[in-house]
This record gives structure tokens, C-alpha cells and sequence, in this order.
């Protein structure tokens, strides 16, 4: 009988210890959840019960948040393809696509500025004239200014009197619609 009751003493001991340790993360984690919520959401609450509440309601209020923030991007996106558009438009018209090709040393500089359009500039296809001609680019930086699109790329070539520089102006000038 000896035997059974220490068995049950190290049962009541163990499960005793693993209780003892759940209930101390469980405070842990609560500290934690509280740590997080806004002090409006916990003032005047002192059960951990009332906490998970107002944490729930804290969730709740946060994603009405985020779905009406999505709203109101969704609309000033809206406004903003239509203005871009309108003005965008006009923009094509007043601003026709020009390049424009300088030597430096060790290879070229290509200057391109073109009006803002919607369906994007075909930046692959300038840059594989250039590869076609046998120049090796360097770096391509592209800016908008006031609906102008300002794309600078530099490259290098090692013989620059083989290139014809006329010939590759009229070749970009073709692709950029």
C-alpha cells in the first residue's frame, strides 16, 4: 500500500507542478495582451475575463479601421487614375517623346523624356536597342516631373567612333511610341 500511495502523492505533486506553471505563462500571456491594448480599453476593467472582452473589442474596432482606411484608398486611387488620366491625356498631346544622345568618356549617355501614360513606358525595349548596338548599360534612372517621365541611362562602349549616334537616336525615337 506504500507503493500506491507515494504513486499518487508524485501524481497529485506532478499534476499540482504542471498546473502551477500553465497558470503562470497564462499570466504571462495575459501581461503581455494588456501590455498591448490602449489604456482606454482596459481603465476601470480589473478581471482578466473583462480584459479578453475589451480585447476583443479592440480587435473589432481595428478592422472596421483598416476596412474603412481600404475604402478611402480605393476612392482617392480612383480619383487619382482619373485625374491621371485627364491630365495624362492632354499631357501625350502637349509632350511628345524626345531622346537625346551624348558622348562621354568611355561610352554614351541617353537622355529620354516622355509624357506620362498609362500603360507605362516601354523601358525593355529601349534598352534592348542599345544592347543590340553592342553598348553595355551601366545604370538606367528614371524621374517623373510634372507628368514628364525623365529616363537618364548610361552606358559604355569601347569604341564610341562605331556607333552611329544618329542612326541610334532615329532607332530609339521608333520605339518610343
Amino acid at each position: 500500500m506504500d507503493g500506491s500511495t507515494s504513486d499518487s502523492q508524485k501524481k497529485k505533486m506532478t499534476h499540482r507542478d504542471i498546473e502551477k506553471l500553465r497558470r503562470q505563462e497564462m499570466s504571462v500571456l495575459h501581461a503581455s495582451l494588456r501590455s498591448l491594448l490602449p489604456l482606454e480599453y482596459i481603465k476601470g476593467k480589473r478581471s482578466m475575463s473583462d480584459h479578453m472582452n475589451e480585447a476583443v473589442n479592440y480587435v473589432k474596432d481595428l478592422k472596421n479601421k483598416i476596412n474603412e482606411l481600404s475604402s478611402r484608398r480605393d476612392e482617392l486611387q480612383k480619383e487619382l487614375a482619373s485625374s491621371v488620366s485627364d491630365s495624362g491625356s492632354s499631357s501625350n498631346n502637349c509632350t511628345p517623346s524626345r531622346v537625346v544622345i551624348h558622348s562621354c568618356l568611355g561610352g554614351l549617355v541617353v537622355t529620354i523624356s516622355s509624357g506620362f501614360r498609362e500603360q507605362g513606358f516601354p523601358v525593355s525595349r529601349v534598352l534592348e536597342v542599345l544592347i543590340e548596338q553592342g553598348l553595355d548599360v551601366v545604370n538606367c534612372v528614371s524621374t517623373k516631373v510634372n507628368q514628364v517621365l525623365l529616363f537618364t541611362i548610361h552606358t559604355e562602349v569601347s569604341d564610341t567612333t562605331c556607333i552611329d549616334l544618329p542612326g541610334l537616336q532615329q532607332k530609339l525615337t521608333e520605339v518610343i511610341p
